[in-house]
């Protein structure tokens, strides 16, 4: 799917028939595991704050609380201008629905592409692969409750949970998780990630690296609890 998703379409038309199933699929469409409400279930009576580069929308699905949530690359949910002439999103559900329904033949009906309300041009995906992303409102002002999360829990116990991050986009969350150990000695890093949990030898007396599935992990951590109960 992430593949395909570079594929120079000849035609808008071509082009939202794929991403049109491709956001379906990813943002409108259940997983088909537990993982999501597994983790959710071992950190909802806890002071939790959840960072992800994910974009399809799992965790506020599952039942994360919304202010506790800060989705840093985007959401599948949500349009932008192509050029961009504005700073703002739009709502996708309707009319992905709709070309999900209307398309044939590998395309979608001319009338249904998606254009900019205020300039006419090709709305697209709200999604950071270059400096036209958009930050909208709801972008910044998640991104302003991490900030205050972190910086009003500065020096205290915290654990820096870290699920499946691979090096695309490291500088995110990976390598600030691993600074925040080094400065906090109260803080514990904890990394599951299948064959790449690795952490800098500098925190590992404070580092948990388990490499394994994270939905098997977590089931096992749940298991545990409920025994304990």
């Amino acid at each position: 799917m992430y593949t395909g998703g570079f594929y120079p379409f000849a035609t808008l038309e071509e082009h939202w028939a794929y991403w049109s199933r491709f956001i379906y699929y990813n943002r409108y469409v259940d997983p088909p595991k537990s993982t999501y409400q597994d983790l959710l279930s071992l950190v909802k009576n806890k002071d939790y704050f959840v960072i992800t580069t994910n974009v399809d929308h799992c965790f506020q699905k599952a039942g994360f609380d919304k202010k506790r949530l800060f989705y840093t690359q985007g959401d599948y949910g949500l349009f932008q201008c192509s050029e961009p002439c504005c700073h703002e999103t739009f709502e996708n559900e309707t009319i992905i629905h709709r070309m999900m329904a209307l398309q044939k033949d590998m395309r979608v009906p001319t009338e249904l592409l998606p254009l900019c309300p205020h300039c006419g041009k090709p709305l697209t995906m709200n999604l950071r692969s270059d400096d036209k992303f958009v930050e909208d409102e709801g972008w910044h002002i998640a991104a302003e409750r991490y900030g205050n999360f972190l910086r009003t829990r500065k020096n205290l116990r915290i654990l820096l949970l870290e699920l499946g991050v691979g090096y695309n986009t490291p500088i995110i969350i990976k390598y600030p998780f691993w600074q925040m150990t080094m400065e906090n000695h109260k803080a514990i890093y904890a990394c599951i990630n299948y064959n790449q949990a690795v952490c800098p030898n500098e925190i590992r007396h404070r580092a948990i690296c388990i490499n394994s599935d994270i939905g098997e992990v977590l089931q096992q951590i749940k298991s545990q609890n409920q025994i304990k109960i």
